[in-house]
């Protein structure tokens, strides 16, 4: 094994960790997150997004102080409503990623990762757009917490900004799934989030 692909797996050991823990804690994902857990492997770096096979990006789930409501991105070139987050660009640590990716898409100052565990894993298909072909995000979510302030700012990447109640948005047969899986996930329907958490 060269020096470099020693070094890297070494930088990857954490993520691979953290795959393992969510896929116990969270079995009906443990076969996405082998899936993740074997994108590590790959000779071809996965947290670049010239990688266009497929890339890990991380995103937020970003809660109010409370916990009663999660801030949704208008996304610009999707045209959906989804949690905020983006491209690992390099960075092979995917909570930091999440965290960037929400200081800047939402504009909003004391942010803190809740919890270093991964929240939720999703494989999702972005359709070709300009000279980008169709590929694959591995997208890494973490619980991303937002201090006093809730004023954001609306960045290029948004259409719009909201602030939804988690409850309304696990009942909303409109929203996105992936959404309504996390939404569903934090109010504790799977056990993971107990009411003390919120």
């Amino acid at each position: 094994m060269s020096e470099t692909v020693a070094t890297l797996a070494l930088l990857d050991d954490p993520l691979r960790e953290l795959l393992r823990q969510h896929a116990l804690e969270v079995p009906v994902q443990g076969t996405l997150a082998d899936e993740f857990s074997t994108l590590l492997d790959d000779p071809l770096n996965p947290f670049l997004r010239e990688r266009l096979e497929g890339h890990f990006t991380g995103s937020a789930w970003l809660v109010s102080a409370d916990g009663q409501r999660i801030l949704l991105t208008h996304h610009r070139k999707l045209d959906r409503w989804l949690q905020l987050g983006g491209h690992a660009d390099g960075d092979r640590d995917l909570a930091r990623v999440a965290l960037n990716e929400a200081e800047e898409e939402s504009g909003l100052s004391g942010l803190s990762l809740d919890d270093p565990a991964i929240f939720d894993l999703d494989k999702h298909w972005i359709p070709e757009r300009h000279e980008v072909p169709g590929h694959w995000h591995y997208d890494v979510r973490f619980v991303i917490r937002a201090g006093a302030s809730e004023a954001f700012a609306i960045s290029e990447e948004s259409l719009a900004l909201a602030w939804r109640d988690i409850a309304q948005l696990a009942a909303d047969p409109q929203a996105d799934a992936s959404l309504q899986r996390m939404a569903r996930r934090w109010l504790g329907s799977d056990g993971r989030w107990p009411s003390s958490r919120r």
